[in-house]
């Protein structure tokens, strides 16, 4: 079953990725567009403006038993071996390599195909796909969310309300989000310590997470690399991550709802996790690799006008009033300005040497919510005790950098 949306929105939708996000096409744009044939409505039109502009728009159609497209599918982890999956075909690299810019249309039509995968095979996978994915991201992407009934029911909705929640969202202009986050992002730039204090709701007791992000480059999200978008971001000096923090919104993994994480990290890596609901999935999630063991991204949610918080990290993580933390890899552009030059691929290499940069197969976003309610209690930028008005992030007046908005509104 496929949702039927206007063309015209359909039309909106795609413009946005196109002229927004990827800062429009080029006649020498090779543009990958990746997703299940399930996302198809938005898939054609995407490629009708590609063509149309002159350029060439490369149709990777994914098998439904692949998740997200990875270099193998479900049925490669469930039959096949470690050798075979090391066997990745050169044209598959070179099909990444010749690309220009990536749009990722996710959504899947049955995400059970790719669930409950063996351990073994399934970490072989995503250790081949590394090299892959690390390609794109040197590239200009965007990755966005189309509305299927596998998700639907991943979320307990009915297609029709799924989809509303996800079109509308799809739909507004995300340069709105621009002064939303400017005081956050210019805080953050100013700060060299994050205290991240949670509440275990077992027990009662209070946990506090520490880490250093002095010298970090921090990351300004408006739809330029999810759509839609909302959160500032950036990679934490992976080594001086140290305490417990107790994460309680439920997120979706490889068709797998993992709920009620604990973590404890010491001198920068995970030495105990739990979760309330299924555990054994956020453990081949953490066993994938030794970077698998550590985090790769502290980020503030800053988007108040999502209708419903849903499992799909694409969304939950954009809620205003949450912070999401991921395990694995950290994001090249957090160290260096340029991680695709020649100086910037050294300087990467130096700060992995160090210790300040992550790397994995694995980037796995697990969400806290900080609104009433949530297990999330305070967060700290150095002495800066954050507050939340309308749902949304925003800077104590005193402590707002000059230069910054004066405010924030609802969208």
């Amino acid at each position: 079953m496929s949702v039927n949306l206007p063309r015209k929105d359909l039309e909106t939708w795609a413009n946005y990725l196109l002229d927004y996000s990827l800062g429009g096409i080029k006649k020498e744009d090779v543009i990958m567009l990746k997703g299940e044939h399930i996302t198809w409505p938005l898939l054609s039109v995407l490629q009708d403006k590609i063509f149309a502009a002159g350029a060439i728009a490369d149709m990777n159609i994914v098998p439904p038993d692949n998740d997200r497209g990875k270099v193998w599918s479900a049925s490669m982890a469930r039959h096949g071996s470690k050798e075979q999956i090391e066997g990745v075909p050169e044209w598959h690299k070179e099909r990444y390599k010749a690309m220009t810019k990536y749009i990722e249309v996710l959504g899947a039509e049955n995400p059970e195909l790719y669930a409950n995968l063996p351990d073994e095979t399934s970490k072989a996978i995503m250790r081949a796909d590394e090299p892959i994915k690390n390609l794109r991201l040197l590239k200009p992407w965007v990755l966005t969310l189309f509305p299927t009934q596998g998700f639907a029911d991943l979320e307990g909705m009915t297609l029709e309300e799924y989809a509303r929640v996800i079109v509308n969202a799809s739909l507004v202009d995300p340069r709105m989000l621009n002064d939303v986050e400017e005081d956050i992002y210019q805080l953050l730039n100013h700060s060299q310590t994050i205290r991240i204090v949670t509440e275990h709701p077992g027990n009662g007791r209070q946990l506090e997470l520490k880490m250093d992000i002095g010298g970090r480059n921090i990351v300004k999200c408006t739809g330029k690399r999810n759509f839609p978008d909302g959160e500032v971001f950036t990679s934490p000096n992976t080594n001086t991550v140290e305490g417990e923090i107790f994460v309680d919104l439920p997120v979706s993994f490889v068709g797998v709802t993992i709920q009620g994480i604990y973590l404890k990290f010491e001198k920068g890596k995970i030495v105990d996790y739990s979760a309330d609901k299924n555990g054994e999935t956020l453990e081949k999630i953490i066993e994938t690799d030794e970077g698998s063991h550590r985090l790769g991204e502290v980020a503030l949610g800053m988007n108040n006008g999502i209708e419903k918080v849903l499992k799909h990290p694409l969304f939950v993580e954009k809620v205003g009033g949450t912070l999401h933390i991921a395990i694995g890899a950290s994001y090249p552009e957090c160290y260096v300005d340029d991680p695709s030059s020649e100086q910037g691929t050294k300087e990467l290499e130096q700060f992995f040497e160090q210790g300040k940069l992550n790397r994995s197969a694995q980037h796995v976003d697990i969400v806290t919510d900080f609104r009433e309610g949530g297990c999330g209690k305070a967060v700290y930028l150095d002495d800066v005790k954050l507050e939340i008005e309308d749902n949304i992030w925003v800077v104590p007046d005193k402590h707002k950098v000059k230069g910054a908005s004066a405010g924030h509104q609802k969208w």
